[in-house]
C-alpha cells in the first residue's frame, strides 16, 4: 500500500462541483470510479479543495492510497484510460505516507477570466464572464490592494460552509490586462466559501463606477455584506495551482516516448 497524489485538471461545467454527491456527477466520484474500475476495490480520493459547480481546474490535488504493482507513470495512464471525458490526471507521484492534499496545502491560487469584448463571445460560453461595459482598470487596482493582507474577509463570504474563523490572508491580487479580456489572479493561504467570486464582483462593480475603492476597505472593517459586490458566475473561475511546503510534481513530465511537442 502506497499514497498517491496526483494533479487533477478538469471542466467544471461537466459535473457538480468537486465533492461527491448521491445522484449526480462529481469529480471526485469520477476519480474514484476510474480507480475501482481499475484495481478492482474501493478507493478513497482526497481532493484539495472543493470546487463548486461550473468552477473548472488546471491544477487541482488530489491524494489516494493504493495497493498495486503499477509504476506511477503507467498508473496515471491507466486511470487517465477510465476517466470520464471533461477530467485527466496530468501528474501522478507516489509521495510520503502522512501526505494530505487538504491539510498540507499552505494556499491556493485562483484565476478568474473576463471577457470584455462589445458583443456576446460565440464561442466559450461555459468558460469565462462576458461583461461589455467600459470598465475603469485603475480603480479596480486600487480596490483589488485594499484586499491583500490580513482581514477578516467575512463580509467576502457566503454562508453555506463551516468555519472556525473568517479571518484569511491574501497574499496578492492582480489584473492581467489584454485587449478583449483580463484576468484577476488571487492567491491567499484559503478562502471562504464563494470569497473569490465575491472579490470579482466587487472589482467589477469598481470597474462600472456602481462602487468605490474604499468601500472594500469599508467591507473588510465592519464585515458589512451589502458593501460587496455580487457573486461573479462560476464559469469564469479556475482553480489554477496549490501550494505546498514540500516539491511537487518536479522533473520533466515523460512518456514513454519522451516529452510530447516540439523539440
Amino acid at each position: 500500500m502506497r499514497t498517491v497524489r496526483a494533479e487533477i485538471a478538469y471542466d467544471g461545467a461537466r459535473f457538480f462541483g468537486w465533492q461527491r454527491q448521491d445522484g449526480f456527477d462529481s469529480v471526485q466520484a469520477a476519480v474514484e470510479g476510474a480507480l475501482a474500475a481499475l484495481l478492482d476495490t474501493l478507493v478513497t480520493v482526497h481532493g484539495a479543495g472543493r470546487t463548486d459547480r461550473g468552477v473548472h481546474a488546471l491544477r487541482q490535488v488530489a491524494h489516494f492510497h493504493v495497493n498495486t504493482r503499477l509504476d506511477d507513470n503507467r498508473l496515471r495512464h491507466a486511470l487517465n484510460a477510465h476517466l470520464v471525458e471533461g477530467v485527466v490526471i496530468n501528474r501522478l507521484e507516489t509521495c510520503r505516507d502522512d501526505f494530505h492534499a487538504r491539510f498540507d496545502a499552505r494556499g491556493k491560487r485562483y484565476v478568474y477570466r473576463v471577457v470584455t469584448t462589445r458583443f456576446r463571445p460565440p464561442l466559450m460560453r461555459d468558460y469565462q464572464h462576458w461583461v461589455n461595459l467600459p470598465l475603469d482598470h485603475a480603480a479596480m487596482r486600487d480596490a483589488a490592494e485594499r484586499m491583500v493582507g490580513e482581514h477578516d474577509f467575512a463580509a467576502f463570504g457566503n454562508a453555506g460552509s463551516v468555519r472556525r474563523t473568517t479571518v484569511r490572508r491574501v497574499m496578492g491580487v492582480r489584473l492581467l490586462a489584454r485587449r478583449e479580456y483580463f484576468s484577476v489572479v488571487v492567491q491567499g493561504n484559503g478562502f471562504l466559501y464563494n470569497m473569490v467570486r465575491n472579490m470579482v464582483g466587487t472589482l467589477l462593480d469598481v470597474g462600472r463606477g456602481t462602487r468605490s475603492a474604499s468601500e472594500v476597505s469599508a467591507a473588510l472593517a465592519s464585515g458589512d455584506r451589502d458593501l460587496v459586490g455580487p457573486t461573479a458566475p462560476a464559469r469564469g473561475l479556475y482553480l489554477a495551482r496549490v501550494l505546498y511546503a514540500e516539491p511537487t510534481f518536479r522533473g520533466p513530465d515523460c512518456g514513454p516516448s519522451g516529452t510530447p511537442g516540439l523539440f
